[in-house]
């Protein structure tokens, strides 16, 4: 095996060489071929190969890297103790996405400690084009495994899950690849790291990209552009194959894992229609306590268009006081039971709105499909563990403090509302990942009326570009999640609209969500499900016309 680091990166450090045996692990050929002059000249005085291995020991380790097995007849593996890496995933046989899900959870027990998740892409095949479509992502992780020991644990979980031999490129139930390994290069008779075809695959660089951010965070990321040797790095590379005009296309969608299905939310807006269970919120309160009550609203709103139905058993309101867990689901289960009996329901997606963990897991048992949390995990210290074993979609929602306090003057205080919205949301948001809910199971929400001022709330709304290119500059993977409005009747709105009734404000909201929406946002969370889905229509129809006239035009 060869092992180099980018000269670009680290020049003192060029290459190292090994021979592979059949262990898998690595015996020394040449342990001393380093770039400068006067460390080779060090090393010419030591003679006896014990000595060699000693020095090149003592020069890596002051790099932070350290030799196993350091005597003229053992085997040994050059190593970091923390090595960055990034691991592809495809699947196309199968259940793909709980394939995926069983080969993280295995590389998590393999000493594979996963830091972010790319965005998921249901793609054409390549090469052999007569088999079904993958899904297709990646991930950075952090381990201290060496090169040969990392693959020989990513073929163990190919094997577990169900791999065998057949043709290359052919259908598989999970595939694992090592894309980089720290600032090394390996080549060896089973290992090429850079992985060798990583720039002619759109399925594999749209995901890589996903795991940057426009902003070069560290010596790794640097060596990373480098490998590719063209002066823009990685995103020169993208760009040539095609960059983001491939997404959408037929051959590759990002998508969502929720039910049963994938959600390509580039295709529609989708329509998220409100369902109060509680006797104090701002619109409706009281209005669909009963069963009965509620089970007719959710039948009005499939009947006008919803794609969605989030329920609320808690008021999030300004000022509203908090219930308790079982009181929150006192209201809920029985509504969400008799909801996953109508006949109606099947097709439409099932959200529960709120900040406990424990509602969250009874939901889900109960047949929720998504979880809408207006606190992004910061109520329930236990909610991102939750999600993250659930495996459900999570709505990150941006507020200060809680709903008693969301309105207090700290709380509205911004310098520049945009920016600060995608900081602490995508702080919010890379916590959830840590904790092993995958990007691409993440939907944003901005928090309109939430901890804001009317001029916040209208920034906002002018300014959903402006947050995705700020979270974009630490994750594009997370700049590219779909992101959810609801501005639904809001007070700002009755502010500006002279409208004291909540429910006189449905033109107000149309005008919001068409506004949102020409802004970037994918799903809109109404009360009035009707009328804003003719909103929703025309905004997707003038979105796609514009789509064709930018291509037109180049």
């Amino acid at each position: 095996m060869r092992v180099c680091s980018s000269s670009v990166s680290d020049p003192s450090l060029n290459s190292l060489s090994f021979h592979p045996n059949h262990g898998g692990t690595l015996k020394p050929r040449i342990l001393f071929n380093i770039s400068e002059q006067a460390k080779m000249n060090a090393l010419k005085n030591l003679v006896s190969p014990r000595r060699q291995i000693c020095a090149v020991r003592k020069y890596f380790n002051v790099l932070g890297f350290s030799f196993l097995h350091t005597t003229p007849n053992t085997s040994v593996e050059l190593h970091s103790q923390d090595q960055e890496v990034v691991i592809a995933l495809g699947s196309n046989v199968g259940n793909r996405i709980n394939n995926f899900n069983e080969a993280l959870k295995l590389m998590k027990k393999s000493g594979i400690h996963i830091t972010r998740h790319a965005c998921l892409y249901e793609t054409a095949p390549a090469y052999v084009t007569d088999q079904p479509r993958f899904l297709n992502s990646a991930v950075r992780a952090v381990t201290k495994l060496g090169p040969h020991e990392l693959l020989a644990v990513l073929k163990n979980i190919e094997k577990d899950l169900g791999r065998t031999d057949g043709i290359r490129y052919g259908p598989r139930p999970i595939d694992l690849d090592i894309l980089f390994f720290g600032k090394f290069k390996v080549n060896s008779d089973i290992l090429t790291v850079p992985h060798e075809r990583i720039w002619e695959r759109p399925f594999v660089m749209a995901p890589l990209m996903d795991l940057l951010g426009s902003e070069v965070e560290s010596d790794v990321i640097a060596c990373w552009h480098s490998f590719t040797g063209q002066s823009r790095g990685l995103a020169g590379i993208w760009e040539k194959l095609g960059g983001e005009s491939l997404i959408g296309e037929e051959g590759m969608k990002r998508v969502l894992p929720v039910s049963n299905g994938l959600l390509d939310w580039s295709q529609k807006t989708s329509v998220m229609g409100i369902l109060n269970l509680t006797p104090d919120s701002f619109s409706d309160g009281g209005k669909f306590q009963s069963v009965e009550s509620a089970v007719s609203q959710v039948r009005l709103m499939i009947s006008e268009g919803a794609d969605m139905i989030d329920i609320g058993a808690q008021s999030t309101r300004p000022k509203a006081s908090r219930i308790s867990v079982d009181e929150e689901l006192g209201r809920l289960i029985p509504v969400l039971e008799a909801i996953k009996a109508m006949p109606e329901i099947e097709g439409k997606l099932i959200s529960v709105d709120t900040f406990y963990s424990e509602v969250a897991s009874e939901a889900v048992s109960r047949g929720a499909h998504l979880i809408n949390d207006v606190s992004a995990g910061q109520l329930d210290s236990n909610m991102f563990k939750v999600i993250a074993d659930l495996e459900v979609p999570y709505i990150a929602m941006h507020m200060r403090g809680d709903p008693c306090t969301m309105q207090n003057p700290e709380n509205l205080h911004y310098d520049n509302v945009c920016k600060q919205v995608a900081s602490e949301l995508h702080s919010r948001v890379r916590e959830a990942e840590l904790s092993g809910i995958p990007a691409w199971r993440i939907i944003l929400d901005p928090g309109i009326g939430f901890s804001k001022k009317t001029e916040d709330n209208l920034d906002i709304l002018i300014g959903l570009p402006d947050i995705r290119g700020e979270i974009s500059k630490k994750s594009f993977a997370i700049s590219h999640a779909p992101i959810l409005i609801g501005p639904s009747r809001k007070r700002f709105l009755g502010e500006i609209c002279s409208r004291p009734a909540a429910d006189k404000r449905d033109p107000a909201t149309i005008a919001s969500v068409t506004a949102g929406m020409l802004g970037g946002a994918n799903i809109v969370r109404v009360h009035n499900v009707r009328d804003n889905l003719d909103a929703v229509k025309l905004c997707d129809a003038l979105l796609r016309q514009k789509s064709s006239y930018m291509q037109c035009r180049q």
